[in-house]
Order: C-alpha cells, then structure tokens, then sequence
C-alpha cells in the first residue's frame, strides 16, 4: 500500500513521522491539522464526499485503509441492534440467513449502495424487533459487567499480593538489620572470639534465611518447560552430553498379494514405457518421473490378485 498521507494537505507520515490521521463516519481521512483548520466551528463537509460531518465525530484512524475504518465502524452500530444469537433461531439455516443480511447490510453502507433502501430496512427491523434488540442489549451488558468484575477482582487481588510482598519485604529488612547491629553488640561486649561470634552469627543467619524464603510466595515461571529462560536473548540450549541413538530408515514392507514391481531397467525392456508420455521439463524440477506412473498404475493392476479368501467353516453342531 502507498504511504499514508493527508489528502487534503499532502503530507506524508515519510516527511512527518508524527502525523496523525482521523477518520469519519465517511471513511475519509484527514490529519490532526487540516481537521482543527476545516471544522474550527464544530461541523463542516468533507472534502473528497461533501458529507456533513461534526467535529466531535472524529477518531485516530487505526488501520492504515481507510476503508476497513469505515467498515469497522458501520459493523459496530449494526451489531447493536442486529444482536441475535444462534439460539434465537429454530435452525441453523435461519441463522445463517440472519448473518448474510447483516454482511449484505455492512456492505451496502460501506460501498454506499442502495443506501436509502438499507437504512429503510434497518428501521423497519428496528420497529419489529424492538423487544428483541432491548434483551440483547440487556444480555450484553451484563456479559460485560460480569467481564468488569472479574477484570476488577484481578486487579484486587494482584492488588492484595503487592502489599503482602511489601509487608514481607519490610519485615526482613527489619530483621536483618536487627540481626546486623546484634552482632555489632556481640563483637564489642562478648567474651567470646570474633571468630566464632561471625561463625554462629552466619549459622543464625542461613536459617533465617531459609525460613524466610520458604514464607515467601511462590515466584512466577522464570523459564518455559523447555527451559529457556522468559526474555532470555540466546534461545538456544546447549547440545546435551548424553549420546542419542541415530536414526535409522528401515524400507517399510507392503504385502500387495500380487506380483512383485518391476524396475525402471525392466519396465523399459518389456514395453511398459512405450505408451507413457515423457516428462516435461517443469515436472522433472518438481521431482516427477515417469516410471512412478507407470509403477503405480501397474500396482494397482495386480494388487490382490494372488489373493484367495479362505472360506469361514460352518458350524457342525
């Protein structure tokens, strides 16, 4: 696709990196500039269509077409009131007709095509279905709140978790530093050698440690099951020492209970090849022969034929 650019004005986000394109309910985009400048009252017409459009109307253009901006826009207000579900529907045929007027529906507003004859229609879905359409809305907005709540709780509980990783976090400082002027106390008052004053200190203190590691709460994955580590920049494990078996090919054995294939040298001494066509340049490339058609057609000429099905025997009692 060309570069995207202002119509009106020309530039380009190559000459402006920072340059900010808006869009309206026409599809036609505009940057942040020729918008302040063309709707400096509120509303005005677009310059490619003509179309009234407001100010207020205006949003950051997220897809570099245009038009698949317009489309997504027009499927949105659509999907508000065409809100039915599979199980509104006594069959699945009906539903699936439901789903092609609306695509038909989105397409008509998008392409600006019997414009007037599918906002008609609109309406008149809206005044037969309006029970309908106020559920759906209904049923969507508690889908959504009971989203929100979930979102809500998550963020409460990650919320819980942070202060009780600061709490912990606080209490062992404390500790440390408590444990660090103790020892301070010990190595000026005790009667005791420094020596050994350091060698329990540091004992007291690997057990302090382990209990506190052992209170904290489990850390999150710091590497995949593979055992790469999360953001690590060499993605790569070192080769392992142990010896792995190479593998081996062993030619897998088909029974076609018939006649053993014949070879390329022996298909052409017996005539085979006379009636195959020669391979073309463009098959040859690809890997093609024509001795593989003529062995498979052959195969499947004589598979079977030395085969005899046994009888079952019939009960004598």
């Amino acid at each position: 696709m060309d570069d995207q650019g202002c119509p009106r004005c020309k530039t380009t986000k190559y000459r402006n990196p920072s340059l900010k394109l808006l869009v309206n309910i026409c599809g036609h985009s505009l940057c942040e500039s020729c918008v302040d400048l063309l709707f400096i009252k509120g509303s005005g017409a677009c310059p490619e269509c003509g179309t009234a459009l407001r100010r207020s109307n205006f949003r950051l253009q997220l897809f570099e077409d245009p038009y698949i901006e317009k489309e997504v826009d027009i499927r949105k207000k659509i999907l508000r009131d065409f809100n039915k579900k599979e199980d509104d529907f006594n069959s699945l045929n009906e539903y699936n007709d439901y789903l092609e007027m609306i695509e038909t529906i989105v397409f008509n507003l998008a392409n600006n095509i019997d414009v007037e004859e599918t906002r008609k229609m609109i309406d008149q879905y809206k005044k037969e279905n309006k029970e309908q359409i106020s559920k759906g809305r209904a049923k969507m907005s508690k889908d959504e709140e009971y989203l929100e709540m979930l979102i809500g709780q998550e963020k409460q509980d990650s919320e819980i978790r942070r202060q009780i990783e600061e709490e912990d976090e606080k209490r062992h400082k404390n500790i440390k530093l408590k444990n660090k002027e103790a020892l301070i106390d010990e190595l000026m008052f005790s009667d005791m050698s420094a020596k050994d004053i350091i060698a329990i200190h540091k004992h007291d203190q690997e057990k302090e440690d382990i209990e506190i590691e052992s209170s904290l709460p489990q850390q999150p994955a710091t590497q995949f099951s593979t055992g790469i580590r999360l953001g690590a920049q060499n993605a790569f494990l070192p080769v392992p020492d142990e010896k792995i078996e190479i593998y081996k090919y062993s030619p897998i054995h088909v029974d076609l209970c018939g006649p053993e294939l014949q070879e390329e040298e022996q298909l052409i001494s017996l005539g085979y090849m006379r009636n195959v066509r020669a391979t073309s340049d463009s098959e040859k490339a690809g890997g093609f022969d024509t001795k593989f058609s003529c062995q498979r057609a052959l195969q499947d000429a004589f598979c079977g034929l030395f085969y005899f099905p046994v009888a079952p025997q019939m009960d004598q009692s």
